[in-house]
């Protein structure tokens, strides 16, 4: 597996919260889930992405290099910039979709 298809893979991880209505994807909800659920998905899909990132490091490499705090905040907001297909997709598309078909 190549950096390209790991950067694709956490594309697809960062979009889920945005794209569906259960909660870490296995627990059904009756409505629509809050904006601070996702976010609080997203954190957690983060810490899955990080542990699937030193899994393919352990593995490639044979050794996890130690990381300091900048690692961490930098990954994390370059996770939130591979989300914003799925936040404008839930926030922007959807409602734009919904007006179009009452009218």
């Amino acid at each position: 597996m190549s950096s390209v298809v790991l950067i694709l893979v956490f594309l697809v991880i960062a979009n889920l919260p945005w794209i569906s209505e259960r909660i870490l994807l296995v627990y059904p909800l009756n409505g629509s889930k809050s904006v601070l659920v996702r976010l609080i998905e997203l954190m957690v899909f983060y810490i899955v992405s990080l542990l699937i990132a030193i899994a393919y490091e352990l593995r490639f490499s044979g050794e996890i290099y130690p990381q300091g705090w900048e690692f961490f905040v930098t990954t994390f907001c370059s996770f939130l910039v591979l989300a914003v297909p799925g936040v404008i997709y839930r926030y922007q598309w959807l409602p734009m979709q919904r007006k179009e078909s009452i009218q």
